[in-house]
């Protein structure tokens, strides 16, 4: 039986708190330009990306488009190229441009029935921008890529799935006879003449990631049988001869998770990124390098390096362009294979993206013209291009959008003798005599990093209603290297949360932060890190628990993605119960003095409704205050406007509240 809390945001309490001139700030938040899926041309004179477009009321909708960009003529201005005029209500994603330069292929919902949003890819040419659809499919579809040839595009195909892959999405409601339902993510090889298609990796595969060879002939690629949105964590990697069909394993037993494989300009090695990693899509690690003829082991080439690689990218010299987290900022940089040298071409306190991946960026053939979305703090996102370090932007839509937080400072702390990064964030309209409360915002992962970007509906926008905002990257975090990101392994809430208070500590001695008003609050990781905080000390005095775990021993059987869990416990719950039990929260839920409000979806399969539920449950019956919503419909990433809204909405009006 499932119980549900359905409290919206037409609720009288939130009304009454929130002012009217927060309200405006989440309309200017929703009405902000959006953009993702940016791809420059190899001969890098074009660049596309992909456009949200609002709905009437300015708030972001499932519809999109396509727009293609002339950089070699200074006064060209963007054109759409894809299916439909501007008021079209359907969705497009990822162009992918062929070799030559010429066409890009992408996926559209165009035509499909606004229930089914069933994508299918379609071609266009630049010069004749008359897209025409190609094939005629059932299921979800992903991630087009021409093949170096320009005879095929790849793209992965799920048949008949009934939503979008990811652990991220709503989860689908089950009744009856339970069993795994597996919708296998296959290689999927479409002609871009004919439209005709063909699946060519094995039927009980599922595939995550994949890369061409230079000569066509072959597609490494990451998979794992079983469910695909819990078996990311297992993926060995592959190589399959795309003429034959015939595949082989050329890393069978990966130590933790594997990403990214990308084959050397010679077609004779593939590099990829091996790491500890919690989330499919943030990915942090070292560099490796293997044989493709699996004749050796990989080989480390980033061994004890500072930083958190996301991406790579060969050039045509043969060495590898990669982005990387580095202290809470961003950076691109060149490693040579051969020597295990670094350059830093590029490094900034910003956010940059090209596609869904965090850091991840679009490079041309000449290995040094790239593109992405850039935002920080100070700058709202615009798509940018150029060379590395030397990108100008490229779209101004958001343009003289003023902050409503205000200056932010990298904190840097010691706690157990290592070296620890967080941002502070001031209040808007800061006065240096008045003393402030203070939220500390602890992220997901626990294998991510908070960077600055310019906010949606974050945390950052309790700034602008008088509070700082600290943003802790503890241990566990990315940025510092792979053993910093290694050290909370069978030890959740306790050395991070040091971290975190060690932190607080040192924003107290730096800047105006009562000490009598610190809020802690959190999404995910960030969520459970909230509930065990406050079971372990009184100084938070407000808390807001989003998607949480509260007992790591019920939770391992109630997700949907249990394989993330065992590299960080050492063991499956059922052989090492004790090594979860040490970690949860409702072991120590007598010791909770601080009201909490507690948000969840209830389609949640990465931190299931019941783990709410339950911490919810002991504090109310326990006497602590608390509040508890959960969200219709919605999994572990909110799709609903209005929910968003509402989050943060309850977020601010708690913190004032209790603050």
């Amino acid at each position: 039986m499932r119980f549900l809390l359905l409290c919206l945001a037409t609720s009288t309490a939130i009304a009454q708190t929130q002012p009217a001139a927060f309200t405006k700030i989440l309309d200017a938040q929703f009405s902000l330009r959006q953009y993702r899926h940016v791809a420059i041309s190899p001969d890098a004179r074009h660049l596309a990306w992909v456009e949200a477009i609002p709905n009437r009321d300015g708030s972001e909708s499932e519809n999109s488009a396509i727009y293609v960009l002339d950089l070699s003529s200074p006064s060209a201005k963007p054109r759409r190229v894809s299916q439909g005029d501007s008021k079209s209500a359907h969705g497009e994603h990822s162009p992918a441009w062929s070799p030559d330069s010429s066409r890009i292929a992408f996926l559209s919902d165009q035509g499909s029935p606004t229930d089914k949003r069933q994508l299918e890819v379609f071609v266009t040419s630049v010069a004749k921008p008359a897209a025409r659809k190609l094939t005629k499919l059932t299921g979800f579809l992903s991630t087009p890529r021409w093949s170096p040839d320009g005879r095929a595009i790849a793209v992965l195909f799920s048949e008949n799935a009934p939503r979008a892959a990811g652990p991220l999405e709503p989860s689908t409601k089950e009744s009856g006879v339970i069993e795994d339902h597996i919708y296998e993510q296959r290689l999927t090889l479409v002609d871009p003449a004919s439209g005709s298609s063909r699946s060519i990796t094995e039927p009980d595969l599922y595939v995550y990631e994949y890369d061409w060879s230079p000569d066509s002939r072959q597609i490494a690629y990451t998979a794992a049988k079983g469910n695909g949105d819990n078996n990311w964590w297992v993926a060995k990697l592959h190589a399959i001869d795309v003429a034959s069909g015939k595949s082989r394993i050329i890393l069978d037993k990966p130590e933790t998770q594997i990403a990214v494989p990308r084959y050397s300009p010679d077609g004779q090695s593939i590099a990829f990124i091996e790491g500890l990693m919690s989330d499919e899509g943030s990915t942090g690690g070292d560099i490796y390098l293997i044989p493709v003829a699996g004749t050796a082991s990989p080989r480390n080439l980033t061994p004890a390096r500072k930083t958190s690689p996301a991406y790579l990218h060969w050039q045509p010299s043969g060495k590898l362009l990669l982005t990387e987290r580095v202290d809470g900022g961003s950076a691109v940089s060149l490693l040579n294979p051969a020597t295990g040298e670094t350059e830093t071409l590029w490094k900034g306190d910003e956010s940059i993206r090209a596609s869904s991946d965090d850091l991840s960026i679009s490079v041309a053939s000449d290995g040094r013209t790239s593109a992405m979305v850039r935002s920080s703090w100070s700058r709202p996102p615009e798509v940018w291009a150029g060379p590395v370090g030397d990108w100008q932007p490229r779209t101004h839509a958001n343009e003289g959008r003023a902050p409503v937080w205000g200056q932010s400072k990298s904190i840097h702390w010691k706690t157990d003798g290592a070296d620890v990064q967080g941002w502070l964030l001031y209040p808007n309209a800061f006065d240096a005599s008045r003393k402030y409360p203070m939220v500390v915002s602890v992220h997901g992962g626990p294998a991510s990093a908070k960077t600055p970007s310019w906010p949606g509906t974050g945390y950052e926008l309790l700034a602008s209603q008088g509070f700082f905002v600290f943003f802790p990257n503890p241990r566990g975090s990315y940025g510092k290297g792979e053993t910093f990101t290694r050290s909370n392994v069978k030890d959740f809430g306790y050395g991070d949360l040091r971290d975190i208070e060690a932190g607080v500590d040192a924003v107290v001695h730096e800047a105006p932060v009562d000490p009598a008003r610190v809020g802690i609050g959190g999404w995910s990781y960030g969520g459970f890190m909230t509930m065990f905080a406050v079971t372990q000390t009184t100084r938070f005095r407000a808390a807001v628990a989003g998607a949480g775990i509260s007992n790591w021993q019920s939770y391992y059987g109630e997700n949907l993605i249990d394989q993330w869990m065992i590299p960080f416990f050492g063991a499956s719950v059922y052989e090492d119960p004790a090594a979860y039990a040490k970690s949860s929260p409702i072991q120590f839920i007598k010791n909770v003095k601080t009201p909490t409000l507690i948000l969840v979806g209830d389609s949640d399969a990465e931190c299931p409704t019941p783990q709410s539920y339950e911490f919810w449950h002991a504090l109310k019956t326990l006497g602590v205050e608390t509040q508890f919503v959960v969200y219709p419909n919605e999994g572990h990433s909110f799709h609903v406007p209005e929910h968003q809204r509402d989050v943060i909405r309850r977020a601010s009006a708690w913190f004032t509240a209790h603050l």
